[in-house]
């Protein structure tokens, strides 16, 4: 028994260990803060798919600029009042001219007498107006509402609120106070009070818009800024002698990036909200001009007869809305290191 336990020495073997200095390498590729945060949105598909239709919405509003121009949005063609949409090869009730009267459906198009090579891909409204362009307008109306509070957020909030945290004791106390001074004051009655000196239009809504909608932001960065002044790579470049504006520009800009457009992108749909809802009640765009609070005004006044006129620009409305909102989520678990895993 003893000899069959007996281990000769021919019967261990050396293994052969390969040390290979590749595997003590780091296996995931090294990436910047920025590509990190594009790696983690793409994953978003929610967010992904809502930059597209943002994108997508621009390069028409935009694009369209040729083609569709004042003239045509206010020139009236009673021959082609309330026709429904008529879209070419589509033979779907609602979509190839055709509307529902009582139990029936009515070739509204050759019922006006209208020629078979004219069509209206979302109708027309109470006017003979096509209702797709003024929609597309509308949207480039919103789109610009929405950048002019983008800027008053980029220039007058960030600055505002790195200053305000910056300077911090007595300064930042004046500075806040001012700020809660501004936001007591409901933006309504800001735009009321530029309608007594200013005709209602976008004008108005943009000096609403530039006087309240930078509290926010200048509120988040200044709050920020008081933990970033107090940083070692903040005091090493003040003991260095950089100035206050450099420091700024190199280092505290950097840091707060994700904030910034974390909360452009919530500005956003609030400001396409707000004008849509003043142009909605009648003190923001007025007619002829439109938006798609315009449309929206218009449509409701028919509704009940002519639900699309009031449906089409509700729905851009909301998918826009939505698509800032989502991608705004994203941005928001793209760049927030605690949702890291």
């Amino acid at each position: 028994m003893e000899e069959k336990m007996k281990l000769r020495p021919e019967d261990f073997q050396a293994l052969e260990v390969k040390e290979e200095l590749d595997a003590e390498k780091i296996a995931a590729p090294s990436l910047t803060f920025t590509q990190d945060a594009w790696r983690r949105l793409k994953k978003n598909k929610g967010a992904v798919i809502s930059l597209f239709i943002i994108l997508f919405m621009i390069v028409v509003a935009f694009g369209s600029t040729p083609f569709v121009n004042r003239d045509t949005l206010v020139k009236s063609q009673p021959q082609y009042a309330n026709l429904p949409a008529k879209i070419p090869g589509v033979n779907i009730n609602g979509f190839n001219g055709k509307a529902k009267v009582g139990d029936v459906w009515v070739d509204k198009y050759a019922q006006a007498g209208v020629s078979k090579d004219k069509y209206f891909v979302m109708g027309t409204d109470y006017l003979g107006r096509s209702l797709a362009q003024r929609i597309v307008y509308g949207t480039k109306i919103s789109l610009i509402v929405a950048l002019v509070a983008t800027f008053f957020d980029l220039t007058i909030g960030v600055t505002y609120g790195i200053v305000s945290g910056w300077k911090g004791g007595r300064t930042d106390n004046v500075m806040q106070r001012i700020i809660e001074v501004i936001s007591s004051i409901p933006s309504l009655v800001i735009v009321v009070l530029m309608l007594v000196v200013f005709k209602p239009g976008i004008g108005s809504i943009i000096l609403a818009i530039a006087i309240s909608s930078w509290t926010t932001m200048a509120r988040m960065i200044r709050a920020e800024t008081l933990q970033l002044k107090s940083q070692e790579y903040v005091l090493a470049a003040r003991t260095l002698g950089q100035s206050p504006t450099k420091i700024a520009w190199k280092h505290l800009v950097p840091n707060l990036s994700s904030i910034i457009i974390i909360q452009t992108m919530y500005t956003i749909p609030t400001a396409i909200f707000f004008e849509a809802f003043l142009s909605f009640i009648g003190i923001g765009i007025s007619a002829p001009e439109t938006s798609l609070g315009v449309l929206l005004n218009e449509g409701q006044k028919n509704f009940q007869f002519l639900p699309y006129q009031m449906w089409y620009p509700a729905i851009v409305l909301c998918v826009l809305m939505i698509s800032f909102n989502l991608l705004g989520d994203g941005l928001r678990d793209a760049f927030d290191p605690k949702t890291r895993r």
